[in-house]
Protein backbone atom coordinates (compact mmCIF):
# COMPACT_ATOMS: atom_id res chain seq x y z
CA UNK A 1 0.00 0.00 0.00
CA UNK A 2 2.75 2.43 0.88
CA UNK A 3 5.30 1.06 -1.55
CA UNK A 4 5.58 3.50 -4.18
CA UNK A 5 6.36 6.46 -1.72
CA UNK A 6 9.72 7.71 -0.85
CA UNK A 7 11.42 9.72 1.57
CA UNK A 8 10.76 13.54 2.29
CA UNK A 9 14.55 13.84 1.90
CA UNK A 10 16.49 13.97 -1.16
CA UNK A 11 19.00 11.29 -1.62
CA UNK A 12 21.93 10.89 0.76
CA UNK A 13 20.29 13.21 3.19
CA UNK A 14 17.88 11.36 5.13
CA UNK A 15 18.39 11.62 8.57
CA UNK A 16 18.78 7.76 9.35
CA UNK A 17 17.89 5.60 6.82
CA UNK A 18 16.90 1.99 9.44
CA UNK A 19 14.29 4.69 10.97
CA UNK A 20 12.78 5.03 7.94
CA UNK A 21 12.78 1.46 6.74
CA UNK A 22 11.00 0.31 10.54
CA UNK A 23 8.71 3.05 9.97
CA UNK A 24 7.55 2.14 6.51
CA UNK A 25 7.38 -1.85 7.28
CA UNK A 26 5.37 -1.07 10.43
CA UNK A 27 3.02 0.63 8.21
CA UNK A 28 2.94 -1.80 5.74
CA UNK A 29 2.26 -4.42 8.60
CA UNK A 30 -0.31 -2.67 10.44
CA UNK A 31 -4.01 -3.49 9.30
CA UNK A 32 -5.27 -0.93 6.73
CA UNK A 33 -7.45 0.75 9.43
CA UNK A 34 -7.00 3.61 11.87
CA UNK A 35 -3.85 5.53 12.15
CA UNK A 36 -2.34 3.80 9.13
CA UNK A 37 -5.19 4.52 6.90
CA UNK A 38 -4.32 8.24 8.48
CA UNK A 39 -0.62 7.82 7.31
CA UNK A 40 -1.57 6.28 3.81
CA UNK A 41 -4.40 9.39 3.36
CA UNK A 42 -2.20 12.57 4.10
CA UNK A 43 0.97 10.73 2.34
CA UNK A 44 -1.13 11.13 -1.10
CA UNK A 45 -0.72 14.67 -0.83
CA UNK A 46 1.64 15.97 -2.87
CA UNK A 47 4.14 17.65 -0.52
CA UNK A 48 3.64 15.28 2.08
CA UNK A 49 5.63 12.74 2.88
CA UNK A 50 5.88 9.17 5.00
CA UNK A 51 7.77 11.21 7.71
CA UNK A 52 5.55 14.32 8.13
CA UNK A 53 2.00 12.11 7.46
CA UNK A 54 3.03 9.82 10.36
CA UNK A 55 3.94 12.59 12.55
CA UNK A 56 1.15 14.34 12.44
CA UNK A 57 -0.95 11.40 13.11
CA UNK A 58 1.21 9.82 16.15
CA UNK A 59 1.35 13.62 17.46
CA UNK A 60 -2.54 15.50 16.73
CA UNK A 61 -4.56 13.20 14.49
CA UNK A 62 -4.60 10.04 17.24
CA UNK A 63 -5.91 12.13 19.96
CA UNK A 64 -9.68 13.08 20.64
CA UNK A 65 -9.42 17.07 19.76
CA UNK A 66 -13.17 18.55 19.68
CA UNK A 67 -12.84 21.40 17.18
CA UNK A 68 -10.60 23.56 15.17
CA UNK A 69 -9.67 25.63 17.68
CA UNK A 70 -8.25 22.65 19.83
CA UNK A 71 -6.51 21.03 16.73
CA UNK A 72 -4.72 24.91 16.80
CA UNK A 73 -4.04 25.28 20.30
CA UNK A 74 -2.20 21.83 20.61
CA UNK A 75 0.48 22.52 17.70
CA UNK A 76 0.83 25.94 19.24
CA UNK A 77 -0.19 27.85 16.21
CA UNK A 78 -2.82 30.61 18.15
CA UNK A 79 -2.07 34.09 19.15
CA UNK A 80 -0.65 35.25 21.95
CA UNK A 81 -3.07 37.98 23.02
CA UNK A 82 -1.71 40.78 25.64
CA UNK A 83 -4.33 42.88 27.29
CA UNK A 84 -3.62 45.52 29.56
CA UNK A 85 -6.76 48.07 30.09
CA UNK A 86 -8.13 49.32 26.82
CA UNK A 87 -4.83 48.27 25.10
CA UNK A 88 -5.85 44.97 22.64
CA UNK A 89 -2.67 43.45 21.10
CA UNK A 90 -1.14 40.21 19.57
CA UNK A 91 2.17 39.53 21.50
CA UNK A 92 2.93 36.71 18.08
CA UNK A 93 2.74 33.21 18.64
CA UNK A 94 1.96 31.58 21.69
CA UNK A 95 4.96 28.97 22.48
CA UNK A 96 2.65 27.03 24.35
CA UNK A 97 1.93 24.15 22.22
CA UNK A 98 3.86 21.05 20.90
CA UNK A 99 6.74 22.70 19.48
CA UNK A 100 7.57 19.40 17.06
CA UNK A 101 4.20 19.67 15.71
CA UNK A 102 4.74 23.10 14.78
CA UNK A 103 8.49 22.85 13.54
CA UNK A 104 7.00 20.46 10.75
CA UNK A 105 3.62 22.69 9.92
CA UNK A 106 6.02 25.23 9.75
CA UNK A 107 8.08 23.62 6.95
CA UNK A 108 5.46 21.23 5.33
CA UNK A 109 3.44 24.92 4.76
CA UNK A 110 6.57 26.56 2.66
CA UNK A 111 6.83 22.60 0.93
CA UNK A 112 2.84 23.14 0.40
CA UNK A 113 3.51 25.82 -1.44
CA UNK A 114 6.03 24.13 -3.90
CA UNK A 115 4.31 21.53 -4.78
CA UNK A 116 0.77 22.64 -4.67
CA UNK A 117 0.95 26.09 -6.00
CA UNK A 118 -2.75 25.61 -7.64
CA UNK A 119 -4.59 24.85 -4.68
CA UNK A 120 -6.69 27.27 -2.64
CA UNK A 121 -4.90 27.57 0.37
CA UNK A 122 -1.43 28.28 -1.76
CA UNK A 123 -3.46 31.22 -3.72
CA UNK A 124 -4.70 32.32 -0.41
CA UNK A 125 -0.98 33.11 0.71
CA UNK A 126 -0.26 34.33 -2.52
CA UNK A 127 -3.17 36.88 -2.43
CA UNK A 128 -2.47 38.25 1.22
CA UNK A 129 1.69 38.80 0.37
CA UNK A 130 0.58 40.47 -2.52
CA UNK A 131 -1.25 42.75 -0.39
CA UNK A 132 1.62 43.56 1.74
CA UNK A 133 1.27 41.24 4.59
CA UNK A 134 4.45 39.52 5.97
CA UNK A 135 5.39 36.09 4.98
CA UNK A 136 6.74 35.35 8.21
CA UNK A 137 3.51 35.66 9.45
CA UNK A 138 1.22 34.47 6.54
CA UNK A 139 3.56 31.24 6.80
CA UNK A 140 2.18 30.71 10.45
CA UNK A 141 -1.18 31.06 9.49
CA UNK A 142 -1.12 28.54 6.47
CA UNK A 143 0.56 26.17 8.66
CA UNK A 144 -2.67 26.78 11.24
CA UNK A 145 -5.16 26.74 8.12
CA UNK A 146 -3.26 23.31 6.57
CA UNK A 147 -3.09 21.50 9.79
CA UNK A 148 -7.09 22.34 10.43
CA UNK A 149 -7.62 21.13 6.45
CA UNK A 150 -5.55 17.74 7.19
CA UNK A 151 -7.21 17.44 10.10
CA UNK A 152 -10.73 17.35 8.59
CA UNK A 153 -9.45 15.50 5.38
CA UNK A 154 -8.70 12.62 8.00
CA UNK A 155 -11.16 12.66 10.55
CA UNK A 156 -14.52 13.84 8.16
CA UNK A 157 -12.86 12.94 4.72
CA UNK A 158 -13.16 16.60 3.07
CA UNK A 159 -10.49 17.26 1.01
CA UNK A 160 -8.85 20.41 0.35
CA UNK A 161 -9.88 22.77 -2.03
CA UNK A 162 -7.47 22.59 -5.03
CA UNK A 163 -5.19 20.26 -3.46
CA UNK A 164 -3.26 17.56 -5.90
CA UNK A 165 -3.17 13.68 -4.81
CA UNK A 166 -1.34 10.92 -5.81
CA UNK A 167 -3.04 7.93 -7.63
CA UNK A 168 -3.89 5.14 -4.61
CA UNK A 169 -2.26 2.44 -4.93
Amino acid sequence: MLAGFKSEYPAGFSRNPQIEQARLARLEQAPPSGSQAMVALLARVLGVGIETADMLVQEVFSRNLRDRRAVARYAGLTGSPDESGSKRREKGLAKAGNARVRRGLIQLAWRFLWFQRASGLAQWYQARTAQGARRTTMIVALARKLLIAFWRMVTVGEIPAGVTLRPAA
